[in-house]
C-alpha cells in the first residue's frame, strides 16, 4: 500500500511504500490518533523495514494507495 504523507511548509512530501499485509483499518485508527494528539509521533514501517516518524503537528494530509493486488494497469475498467 502506498502512502503519501503531506508536511506543513514543507514543498516534499514522504512517500512510503508499505507491506501488503498491513491492515488498512489499523493504519486508520493510529493516523487519526496521530491527528487528534493521542501520539506526537506517527511511526510508520515500510516495505523495506525503515522506519519513518512524522511530528502529528507538522502532518498536512496523508493520502492512502492502493494495496499492491488492486492496482490496474492500462485503459480497462
Amino acid at each position: 500500500m502506498d502512502v503519501r504523507i503531506g508536511v506543513t511548509q514543507t514543498p516534499r512530501e514522504i512517500s512510503l511504500e508499505l507491506a501488503d499485509d498491513q491492515d488498512r483499518a489499523a493504519l486508520k485508527a493510529r493516523i487519526e490518533a496521530a491527528l487528534t494528539g493521542a501520539v506526537d509521533v506517527l511511526w510508520l514501517t515500510d516495505k523495506k523495514g525503515r522506519d519513518v516518524g512524522v511530528s502529528a503537528a507538522k502532518i498536512a494530509y496523508i493520502e492512502l494507495g492502493a494495496a499492491e493486488g488492486e492496482r490496474r494497469i492500462g485503459f480497462g475498467g
